[in-house]
């Protein structure tokens, strides 16, 4: 059975409410598998720094605790240690805020050790300066002068096993990084363009991942954070060779700093694509504010400037006049719907384009006596194309990058 939450939104009165933040905060618990049974968007003349919101506005919150039963309420807002102990000895329910309720919803869903990891950190990192006074079992008693009770010998036990635990995980962390940078050594070693999917959570970037690939192997379904992990898949280029498409973890508002600093070794994968495919949400009335959202992430985590191509995905569940005024806004943006594998053939298309900044196609003529050469081309090369020639040598299509094919003339020039 689901549990029953109450969300809590608080916003000054001097700054203009954002009622989708709400929305989104119910998708989560949604997401979370909780029940809302009601939302409250409370304004204020300044937030109290002992319990964020007012003590009438708490008292009306525990009475509908009471009358619907409710297990959590849930503010859409980061609250603090101090607040959060305030809000426990006043409302009937559990408290959490938004941070918890996406921590609670990433340990869910990761699936790879790497992921688990992360998560783990992260929420160890929220919790070790909410230890104090959880509880009787933690109370902090103090005996006399230099004198310690029972309760606060538990907490200070708690708090190390804590901390040693954070540096453990942070040594495996470091430990998956360094792995992490093998294997894309050894993906660098073999010679295939790389493509990242990025955006707002809940925009496809799954769906758009498996039509490309043509499976079904990547989980997609229409919630936020349906997949976490990043997934990487080869899919076939028009003129032959293959690409590495990554879908990566999707964005949102208020991402909490533990997240973006615990899943910093996973997006850091972004820096090294050649091309970035930006995948929005056509159909959502939040496009333009959840775009500024990835982009600042993007900032924050210092992405390098890559190409970066605009995609409005899901334009199927747009009327028709909505996606012209839609392409008029957006002229250079692709406009496909990947639940319906449409416009894929444009997206490829474009994306090859993009690639030519950096990966070229060059032909390469081999003589019969310098067939030894060729495993320096595969290895430093996409070869789309080979044919022999009449005097039996070799003609090659590739995709290479300028200093790859500099390298490759200059040897092919010495034999």
């Amino acid at each position: 059975m689901p549990e029953t939450v109450i969300l809590v939104g608080a916003t000054l009165k001097t700054q203009t409410p954002d009622p989708h933040s709400l929305e989104e905060l119910k998708r989560l618990a949604e997401t979370a598998g909780a029940q809302t049974a009601a939302v409250y968007s409370v304004r204020l003349e300044a937030y109290n720094p002992a319990t964020l919101i007012g003590t009438g506005k708490l008292k009306e919150i525990a009475a509908a605790c009471e009358t619907c039963r409710a297990d959590a309420v849930i503010f859409d807002d980061e609250i603090t240690p101090a607040q959060q102990k305030n809000l426990e000895e006043i409302l009937p329910a559990k408290v959490l805020d938004r941070t918890r309720l996406i921590l609670d919803i990433f340990a869910s869903r990761a699936r790879t050790q790497e992921g688990k990891l992360q998560v783990e950190l992260a929420q160890l990192n929220y919790l070790l300066p909410r230890l104090s006074g959880r509880g009787a079992a933690m109370m902090q008693q103090k005996g006399g002068i230099g004198m310690r009770g029972p309760g606060e010998r538990k907490l200070e036990y708690d708090r190390r096993r804590l901390r040693a635990r954070i540096t453990r995980l942070e040594k495996e962390i470091d430990q998956v990084k360094r792995e992490r940078a093998l294997r894309r050594q050894r993906r660098s070693s073999v010679p295939l363009p790389q493509i990242a999917l990025i955006g707002y959570t809940n925009a496809g970037k799954s769906t758009l991942l498996n039509a490309l690939a043509n499976t079904s192997a990547v989980y997609a379904d229409d919630k936020l954070f349906a997949t976490l992990d990043p997934t990487t898949r080869r899919v076939p280029m028009r003129g032959g060779g293959q690409m590495l498409f990554t879908d990566t973890v999707g964005f949102i508002q208020k991402l909490p700093h533990a997240l973006v600093s615990a899943f910093r070794a996973t997006l850091e994968e972004t820096a090294f694509a050649d091309v970035l495919l930006h995948i929005h949400d056509a159909s959502s009335p939040l496009r333009e504010s959840q775009s500024r959202t990835v982009r600042q992430i993007l900032t924050d985590l210092r992405i390098p400037q890559l190409p970066v191509i605009d995609v409005m995905n899901k334009t199927d569940l747009l009327p028709a006049p909505r996606l012209r005024a839609l392409k008029e806004q957006y002229p250079r943006a692709l406009f496909i719907s990947a639940q319906n594998k449409q416009g894929l053939t444009q997206l490829m298309a474009a994306v090859e384009k993009a690639l030519q900044k950096k990966w070229k196609v060059y032909t390469l003529s081999l003589r019969a006596d310098q067939a030894g050469l060729l495993g320096q081309i595969y290895m430093r090369c996409l070869v789309l194309h080979r044919s022999t020639l009449p005097d039996g040598g070799l003609q090659l299509r590739v995709m290479a990058t300028e200093g790859n094919h500099s390298h490759l003339t200059a040897q092919l020039t010495k034999a």
